[in-house]
């Protein structure tokens, strides 16, 4: 079954549309490759989805174990390389809320993050670096 339809709109933008919500997500090219950077272009949502997946997981890890990370932010920044062009690295800071995480709940935090669906999907030659600030 369809989950996204996606339709190029002009201009190097296009539009998605997930099927089940009907929540709609417009990407354009960045800046320094010929677009207007005036939304979030396809390599941002693939860093994007990375850290929201892993975040997902941690979420659903601790509910399982009794515990939250409501409140939780991710800085997620992307690197891109030339020749071919693609995204070497994705860097993100896991911020927590609290500072009271048992060291048995911050393994299940950092196991969650690092065997999500995206981060176990991506190229193996794609840097994952990412950090956990407890």
């Amino acid at each position: 079954m369809e989950t996204i339809h996606t339709t190029y709109i002009g201009q190097l933008r296009t539009q998605a549309k997930h099927l089940q919500s009907g929540n709609e997500i417009i990407t354009d090219a960045p800046l320094d490759n010929k677009g207007k950077g005036e939304a979030f272009s396809p390599t941002d949502l693939l860093a994007a989805s990375l850290g929201s997946c892993m975040m997902t997981i941690m979420g659903i890890s601790a509910n399982e174990h009794g515990f939250n990370i409501d409140g939780t932010k991710a800085r997620i920044t992307k690197i891109m390389a030339s020749n071919p062009r693609r995204v070497k690295e994705i860097k993100i800071e896991f911020d927590f809320p609290k500072n009271n995480y048992s060291d048995k709940e911050k393994k299940f935090i950092e196991h969650a993050a690092k065997t999500c669906p995206s981060s176990l999907s991506l190229h193996p030659d794609l840097i994952q670096s990412i950090g956990f600030n407890f």
